[in-house]
């Protein structure tokens, strides 16, 4: 290969902190080549998206329909951030069987884990090796502004010591759960951010950039506790929540989509009950939203629901709503950016990507060949 090919996963950046933050080198990339927005896949949830980029593929190919999900087989909830559960081919995969070396970057450790499988060199800020930590500096906690400095910093130190024709850079979207937009720290931490890709790009400038993300962001102000609405109607389900990891400062655990299961007879009851529900947007029966949105059904509940643009799912018995959440998981997460320039990007007008996983499938297709 000729030039690298460098993909920029910054997690949670809806349009919107784009257009009221500054970002001068990411609009210099818009210039050189293109922005548009696209669309993510449902949920819009990070690892369904993630693994969607990486695979060029829909979660009912690739299998990872959710960041937490109930396993029948096993009777357990478990986290699906193993690369075990991935099913399909990723671009990492394939640029080992060409001869190709690639390099993954990630703020959180899950990621690391979840994306790893194939990768020549493979890194997060959580748990970096010590050479890495000796050239790019000690990294700052998981919940800062700083980490996603630290990501992109890490994979320019770690390009200056060996060389890969595939990299992959992953962030995490803690500033965006914790500030809207038009807030002074968002565009502290967008600075940050751009400055951290503008070094990248300068120390690569024969390379293809692209930059995009995984889901929006959405004030939250109501939370619904699905099953309490429907044992007033008799019927007793159990709610997963889709947006569910271990990194709960961001969300809490709560998302404007949630799985449920319950008894197959209760379905259409239970459909019917939801959709009269205030806050819920829809409730799919499981064909229906494997159908609709391309999931794996075994992978789902029996029931996919769909909050408003304001609500997200949870049990107050549980968990204490944030007076200020901000939140994805829903439809009105769907909205993402796709900005790229570098050989191969240069004059196209970004039409070819229509959703963030087409970003995969271009390197996959017209990259690793």
């Amino acid at each position: 290969m000729d030039t690298a090919t460098v993909v920029i996963m910054v997690d949670g950046l809806d349009p919107e902190y784009l257009d009221a933050c500054p970002a001068p080198r990411l609009a210099e990339i818009a210039k050189e080549g293109f922005r548009v927005n696209a669309s993510a896949m449902m949920p819009t949830v990070t690892n369904v998206n993630n693994v969607s980029l990486i695979t060029g593929a829909y979660p009912e190919s690739h299998g990872i329909t959710s960041n937490y999900w109930w396993d029948r087989e096993q009777n357990a909830e478990l986290y699906m951030e193993s690369g075990h559960y991935v099913r399909s081919e990723s671009m990492f995969q394939r640029a080992t069987a060409i001869g190709a070396r690639s390099l993954l970057v990630t703020s959180k450790d899950k990621l690391r884990s979840l994306l790893s499988n194939g990768t020549t060199v493979n890194v997060s800020a959580e748990q970096p090796p010590e050479w890495v930590v000796k050239g790019a500096g000690e990294p700052p906690p998981v919940y800062s502004l700083e980490v996603n400095q630290w990501v992109v910093d890490a994979g320019r130190y770690i390009l200056s010591q060996q060389d890969f024709d595939l990299v992959y850079l992953t962030t995490t979207d803690y500033a965006m759960h914790t500030y809207p937009p038009e807030h002074p720290e968002s565009a502290r931490h967008l600075a940050l951010l751009d400055a951290a890709i503008g070094r990248l790009i300068d120390s690569m400038p024969k390379s293809r950039i692209v930059v995009t993300a995984d889901h929006g962001m959405s004030s939250k102000t109501r939370m619904l506790h699905l099953p309490e609405r429907l044992v007033r109607a008799g019927i007793k389900a159990r709610a997963v929540p889709v947006i569910k990891d271990r990194y709960t400062v961001h969300h809490s655990n709560l998302g404007g989509c949630i799985y449920l299961h319950l008894d197959d007879q209760h379905v259409p009851a239970a459909v019917e009950v939801l959709r009269n529900t205030d806050g819920v947007d829809e409730a799919l029966p499981r064909e229906e939203a494997a159908r609709r949105f391309k999931l794996e059904p075994e992978r789902i509940g029996d029931i996919m629901v769909l909050g408003g643009a304001d609500v997200v799912f949870g049990d107050s018995a549980e968990v204490e709503m944030p007076a200020t959440l901000r939140s994805h998981g829903s439809a009105h997460e769907i909205d993402i950016p796709i900005i790229g320039c570098g050989p191969g990007l240069n004059g196209l007008d970004g039409s070819t990507f229509k959703e963030n996983r087409e970003i995969g499938r271009y390197v996959l297709d017209e990259v690793l060949v």
